[in-house]
């Protein structure tokens, strides 16, 4: 695993470019309602060109790293790195340009098109009124196609449903071409279908481009299946970190998401009942 900008040989003797880690150090995160750190993490790293998922039962501070991650949470202590650069000490515009984050907030704007949306995920590339040019339609179109909306594209936001929604807010991020993608809880209250289109859409990405990611994700099943590591919190400090199929335990279901559980090959999980 690498922890910084790199490039991976392609089967055509191609160098693919990998996007850079992002590292966190001595964090300390909390809330200006909090007396007391929500998170304290000693090292996390998100390792260049691969998919990184947060797991952790309710309130185990996976969205709060996130955010202390993607520059929306200063941490009362430690360093975030994106590559060589300090996440904290860039403008917003600069580090919008390398780091993209689809986060659980905001409403989007009913009477806007898919296109024009996506659209929106071009401001960081673009100078104050500065129209869009041949290179920024390129990216919202391949944009849409990654996100599996390009048949969309002209359809209202408005008139979606829940699961085409939020492949449209992908559409948008994906637009910004970012080096680092951050997802917090991108499959909450979506079905089935939609959460798969949503995962393998953030595969496509990763496979096509080398970005890394990093997602925060309840279900641990799917988080083994998408992703190339797994970062286990459990009360706000990382239980664990590695490939799925060192880190999905017996052990770590009952430890971290107080479950009985049976591990098979792959890693399976077979749920049996929640422990007192």
């Amino acid at each position: 695993m690498s922890t910084g900008t790199n490039a991976e040989r392609e089967p055509d003797g191609s160098d693919r470019a990998l996007g850079p880690a992002l590292v966190g150090d001595d964090l300390a995160v909390g809330y200006p309602a909090t007396d007391e750190p929500v998170v304290e993490c000693e090292h996390v790293v998100l390792p260049a060109g691969e998919v990184t998922a947060l797991v952790g039962p309710n309130g185990s501070g996976k969205s709060t790293l996130l955010k202390a991650l993607a520059g929306q949470l200063e941490p009362w202590a430690g360093t975030v790195t994106i590559g060589d650069d300090d996440v904290y000490g860039m403008g917003k515009k600069p580090l919008a340009r390398r780091l993209g984050l689809l986060s659980q907030d905001g409403d989007l704007p009913a009477s806007l098109s898919v296109r024009e949306l996506a659209r929106h995920g071009r401001h960081p590339h673009r100078g104050f009124l500065e129209p869009l040019d041949d290179s920024d339609h390129e990216a919202v179109a391949e944009a849409l196609r990654l996100a599996g909306v390009a048949d969309l594209a002209d359809s209202e936001v408005g008139q979606l449903s829940g699961g085409q929604q939020q492949l449209a807010r992908v559409a948008m991020t994906l637009a910004q071409e970012p080096e680092v993608l951050l997802l917090d809880e991108p499959t909450t209250f979506l079905d089935l279908r939609h959460q798969l289109q949503v995962l393998d859409a953030v595969r496509e990405l990763n496979r096509e481009r080398g970005v890394t990611v990093g997602v925060v994700l309840h279900d641990i099943a799917q988080a083994a299946r998408y992703a190339d590591n797994l970062v286990a919190l459990r009360d706000g400090t990382p239980y664990d970190w590695g490939p799925p199929a060192d880190v999905v335990t017996e052990d770590l279901l009952a430890d971290v998401f107080g479950v009985e559980a049976t591990v098979r090959e792959g890693p399976e999980v077979v749920p049996h009942r929640p422990l007192d």
